[in-house]
């Protein structure tokens, strides 16, 4: 894990902050709709209350301002304003003396249709009132009746109330941070549970969220236990295969060292030290192979791979085809290649010790008289491929599937009589691996087995 310096935030903490968050902003939110949704109800209430008392009064009224008076409703905090059509007041309970209110929006509204209304600051009174006028057509000519009534109060109704609401939020958010605490610890535990039983992980997945999370944590033990059963097993094939040339060495030594052995029999004693130590040297150097072609692959998944190029496959294949005709002769085997146009992008030293290994085990387990043939090309969806064939002793069918395991022989004896390590296939497993190719193997026991490595388009 990378340190950034931050220690990780708490789960249950963040979530338990986000769900405060969002209840006081729909406290909050719900107290200014509120809000609002309450004025506006008061202001309709109060225009169908002004309407109701302006018709009541118009349909009794002739047109004469003096008689308006004796019109209007007792004992009722209204204020009534009879206006002229060119904006004169001819009557007004609230005040004697008035300014022309032609420029009134209620007026202008009423004249042009009918009905008018409007919420503002009165300028007689000095405070915020509800306006309602009614256009009158009577014989002493078009007039407006207009009733008013002082709506400052509906702040007053809320400046009451606050305490009463402050007191409700409080209630609110404390009952919100209890079940928001009880939610998330809900939701919290079930993932602590699960992180306590990471060997049955996937079985215990209590969101399908976490699904895939469970899948890699699952899939990344399973690939640490994998790894760390081949590296004990590698680390005892490695300590049982030095073992073995050692102790013959060490065995062949302290009988020529102590006298023990005969002078003709030392120069025997001599060839079978050098053939052991030969065997030891190639074992050390298949080991450190495979070393480095797993860095190789670890650095190729890094997206650090090894050096590449287009490799000339074809020329490649006669270059091992000669080099390993020596070897051929001295088993007995006819070794022949056919070579055809293919470009192999990867690393010229790895594919030729991949060819050099598959050739090398099909002569290794062949028999005298037989026959090995290495081909390469390119197939019809343009891959180029290797293939190495012999006529040898095959392979059992139970044992195909392991053969590209470290140190795993089908014929352990014939492996050792000729000097094999059981790393050969490994080296050219990893070396597939390293260039993305694909091993395909076909085998019979008594018959043969072919060998076939595609590459991916150069």
């Amino acid at each position: 894990m990378t340190d950034t310096g931050k220690a990780p935030q708490s789960m249950r903490r963040r979530y338990r902050s986000a769900m405060m968050w969002v209840n006081v902003f729909c406290v909050a939110l719900t107290f200014l709709l509120c809000t609002v949704l309450y004025r506006q109800i008061y202001a309709h209430r109060v225009d169908q209350y002004l309407q109701s008392v302006g018709a009541a009064v118009a349909a009794e009224f002739d047109g004469d301002a003096a008689d308006l008076p004796a019109r209007l409703p007792q004992n009722q905090p209204l204020r009534f304003t009879l206006i002229a059509q060119d904006g004169t007041v001819l009557y007004d309970n609230f005040s004697q003396q008035l300014p022309n209110h032609a420029d009134r929006p209620e007026v202008q509204a009423a004249l042009q249709n009918g009905t008018g209304t409007a919420t503002r600051t009165s300028a007689t009174l000095g405070v915020e009132s509800r306006y309602f006028a009614l256009r009158l057509d009577t014989p002493n000519g078009v007039q407006v009746l207009r009733v008013g009534q002082d709506v400052a109060n509906i702040w007053g109704v809320g400046m009451n109330t606050l305490p009463l609401i402050g007191l409700a939020l409080l209630l609110i958010l404390a009952g919100a941070a209890v079940v928001s605490r009880a939610m998330t610890y809900r939701l919290v535990q079930p993932i602590t549970r699960m992180a306590e039983s990471l060997d049955t992980i996937e079985a215990d997945v209590p969101y399908e969220e976490l699904i895939p999370l469970a899948r890699t944590v699952q899939s990344d033990r399973k690939l640490r236990e994998d790894n760390e059963t081949m590296r004990r097993e590698f680390t005892a094939n490695v300590s049982h295969e030095l073992k073995t040339p050692l102790t013959s060495i060490s065995g062949y030594a302290e009988l020529i060292e102590s006298g023990m052995a005969k002078p003709e029999d030392i120069p025997g004693f001599a060839a079978r030290i050098h053939k052991e130590a030969l065997r030891m040297i190639a074992l050390v150097s298949d080991i450190l192979q495979l070393s480095e072609l797993d860095s190789n692959q670890a650095a190729h998944r890094n997206e650090q791979p090894v050096e590449m190029q287009n490799v000339d496959l074809a020329a490649l294949v006669r270059e091992i085809a000669q080099t390993m005709t020596v070897n051929a002769r001295r088993a007995y085997i006819t070794l022949q290649y056919d070579a055809k146009p293919a470009v192999v992008h990867g690393s010229r030293d790895l594919l030729g010790e991949l060819a050099t290994n598959l050739c090398d085990n099909a002569i290794r387990y062949n028999q005298p008289g037989g026959h090995v043939e290495l081909r390469c090309g390119t197939g019809a969806d343009g891959c180029p491929y290797l293939i190495v064939e012999d006529n040898g002793i095959g392979i059992p069918q139970d044992s195909q599937s392991r053969v590209f395991e470290r140190f795993y022989r089908v014929d352990k004896s014939r492996s050792k009589a000729t000097g094999g390590t059981g790393l050969g296939l490994a080296i050219v497993k990893h070396i597939a691996l390293l260039h993305d190719a694909r091993i395909d193997l076909q085998s019979q026991v008594g018959s043969g087995t072919v060998i076939k490595v595609t590459f991916p388009k150069a």
